[in-house]
């Protein structure tokens, strides 16, 4: 079974208008921000949903990059102005970024779900992430109420937690364990586990997901690629899970009038992750994970700063 995602292989030469993926990438993502931004010009009825396409970006950027999606969105939406009662903007549009890389991997899903019967590989994959999921599902039902109502609110965790898994992912860089694991459906499941674990550190805002899961993969002895890959797998049902969860809590709070906003957000976010998740596992295969860490801390610090100058 094929582990990449449906999508042909980049091609440094020219493509489009003989621009190479690379420039195109960025007219993409500078479209996707630059159309929002043109929305909130158009009168105050069109200001919240151009606000709310901005996050979309936002999220379907940062969602698998290890810079803390939950972060760029708290930040981010402070910075605009933007009031979201009770997260529920933000919970909804987060399964925009799984589903697109659900997409870029539906051969894949649809192999271990057509294989369960008969391919022993399709049924120790499934239970591979199955048990890695778990402890996210124990943790997370606990220390939900708690992390949203407490940890979400405090600027300070968030700077710090940039700040510290910079740092890590640096020293990760530098003195991670020779990589013995090279396709991520391959690990093995005692590793999987383990990085599963390593996930639910993440519930702490600016950790992020992808980021723990990353530390943890390169700490247990998988590359750069397929650290990054588990790291797509095992999103998938943590955040379907997440977003369940969230959803039968908060079913009753969205009124009306903010279904276009999510749906704005939703879809948003589902092109930006759709755009930046193939160019991102090239990247890290090449260039590694330093230019990210450099990112966290550099924010992190900034942060840190914006609040002793008491900005924040």
């Amino acid at each position: 079974m094929d582990d990449q995602p449906v999508q042909a292989e980049p091609n440094p030469g020219p493509t489009l208008f003989g621009l190479n993926h690379t420039w195109l990438l960025i007219g993409g993502i500078a479209a996707l921000i630059g159309a929002p931004l043109l929305l909130t010009q158009f009168g105050a009825e069109f200001t919240r949903i151009g606000q709310a396409a901005l996050l979309g970006v936002l999220q379907g950027l940062t969602e698998f990059l290890p810079v803390s999606s939950t972060a760029h969105l708290l930040l981010g939406a402070e910075a605009i102005g933007y009031n979201d009662p009770g997260g529920i903007f933000t919970v909804m549009i987060q399964l925009g970024s799984i589903l697109a890389v659900m997409w870029l991997y539906r051969q894949r899903i649809i192999d271990v779900v057509t294989g369960l019967p008969t391919k022993p590989e399709a049924r120790r994959f499934a239970l591979m992430l199955f048990l890695a999921f778990l402890p996210a599902v124990a943790i997370g039902f606990f220390a939900a109420d708690y992390i949203k109502l407490v940890l979400y609110n405090s600027f300070s965790i968030i700077a710090w937690a940039l700040v510290i898994g910079g740092v890590a992912m640096l020293l990760l860089e530098r003195f991670a364990p020779k990589p013995v694991v090279t396709d991520a459906s391959t690990t093995p499941i005692w590793r999987a586990v383990a990085i599963g674990f390593m996930q639910c550190i993440a519930m702490i805002p600016g950790v992020s997901r992808s980021g723990a899961t990353i530390y943890g993969g390169l700490l247990l002895g998988l590359d750069r690629r397929a650290a990054a890959e588990f790291s797509f797998f095992l999103a998938m049902p943590t955040m379907i899970a997440a977003f369940i969860y969230d959803f039968i809590k908060i079913k009753d709070q969205i009124s009306g009038d903010r279904i276009t906003e999510i749906a704005v957000g939703f879809v948003f976010a589902f092109i930006s992750a759709l755009i930046v998740v193939r160019p991102f596992l090239d990247f890290v295969t090449r260039v590694g994970f330093a230019p990210f860490a450099w990112y966290r801390i550099v924010i992190g610090a900034a942060l840190l700063g914006a609040m002793a100058l008491g900005w924040l």
